[in-house]
């Protein structure tokens, strides 16, 4: 463990100069790229039947060179990726304007290059003689000084690497557009789906559930109004009535995967605490929220938290559950873990419609439940 840490700590240091090493090679893969699809370009200029085909593997080179600039940028400089979806033109505009900070890369590394050298022949002038303390030491502070410069240079030119891909690889405001309505058309579908599905398990949960208990209800008091025996008909009223608290308390339970009502004087916490000392499993909660979310926010965090436990106890044998609540860069965040058997149905009822659900709150939902667990269900919604 601690190992891991070590290593990961010296990721961090190594991650923004190979970062840049690696953009600089890659602009040089890409200046060949693109000398090769001007010249290409320009003679089918000549060729008309040609121009078509050029031009498809000129767009296709190309996003495969931006798909490696994304992997570069979120492995090896930590940056988010832009969006892939973005014209063949921007693409190969993006490719050109890389070979700006590939360049840069190139020449601080050369500048590190000729530094190491010359610090080597002071070191060696040092040890035979030849410099004086006062000249060894002015030599030192000189190169600390333009180390300190090509490290910041290294830095920039990180940032101006990120800042060009942010901005040329980013979709258009039509595009953007466009993308945003496919969503919009697509969450709406879904809720309509997740709503009708809903109610198919309502109504299953009624029938199969109260309904039966109701007409069970009735034939056990039609009993007691036949029986002759006073003691009997006692001990039928009074089983009638132990039959009505479990139909109320089922009743309620509906009610509650329709609409949890007791987070109109409860927060979230405090309702999943209800939730927890019902629970046939135990369960832990740590909610850390600064400020109550929305209230469609809590509904649909609350939802996931109940399909989360219920999976557990029905499905995974778990022996713990996990339940963290908390805000991250203006995303609210539910982490549920359990250390079930996992192989959990991703395509059930259960999680896909909680998926549609997070997904109408332009939410994330992900369930990671390899066979033997355990199982993780994060849910993330933004709040800001």
């Amino acid at each position: 463990m601690a190992g891991e840490r070590r290593t990961r700590r010296w990721w961090a240091r190594l991650r923004l100069p190979v970062g840049v090493a690696a953009g600089s090679a890659m602009a040089a893969v890409e200046l060949g790229f693109l000398t090769v699809a001007a010249v290409a370009l320009a003679v089918s200029a000549l060729a008309p039947a040609a121009s078509r085909r050029v031009t498809d593997l000129t767009g296709r080179y190309a996003g495969q060179l931006v798909a490696l600039e994304r992997r570069r940028l979120a492995g090896l400089l930590a940056a988010p990726s832009p969006s892939p979806e973005v014209a063949t033109r921007r693409q190969v505009g993006y490719l050109a304007a890389r070979l700006l900070p590939g360049t840069l890369g190139l020449l601080a590394y050369a500048v590190l290059g000729i530094g190491l050298v010359l610090a080597g022949i002071v070191l060696r002038a040092a040890v035979r003689g030849e410099l004086s303390i006062l000249d060894a030491l002015s030599q030192v502070a000189v190169g600390a000084v333009l180390l300190l410069l090509n490290i910041q240079a290294l830095a920039s030119i990180a940032a101006l690497d990120v800042r060009l891909a942010r901005r040329l690889l980013r979709p258009g405001s039509r595009a953007e557009l466009t993308r945003r309505v496919q969503e919009l058309t697509t969450s709406r579908a879904a809720v309509i789906a997740a709503v009708d599905a809903e109610r198919q398990r309502i109504e299953r949960d009624l029938h199969d559930g109260l309904q039966q208990r109701l007409v069970a209800l009735g034939m056990l008091l039609g009993r007691a109004r036949r029986a002759h025996d006073s003691d009997r008909a006692k001990a039928l009223v009074a089983q009638a009535h132990e039959d009505v608290q479990r139909a109320v308390e089922e009743l309620r339970e509906v009610a509650w995967r329709v609409y949890p009502s007791a987070l109109d004087g409860s927060d979230l916490g405090e309702v999943l605490a209800m939730v927890a000392r019902r629970s046939e499993v135990p369960v832990r909660i740590r909610c850390d929220l600064p400020q109550r979310p929305e209230r469609q926010i809590e509904t649909v965090l609350y939802f996931v938290a109940c399909e989360a436990l219920t999976n557990a106890a029905k499905h995974a044998a778990a022996t713990l559950v996990t339940v963290e609540i908390g805000v991250r860069e203006g995303w609210v965040r539910m982490c549920v873990h359990d250390d079930g058997v996992g192989g959990a149905d991703l395509t059930g009822h259960g999680l896909s419609g909680l998926a549609r659900r997070v997904a109408a709150l332009d939410g994330r939902l992900a369930v990671t439940s390899p066979a033997g667990g355990p199982t993780t269900v994060l849910a993330e919604l933004p709040c800001g």
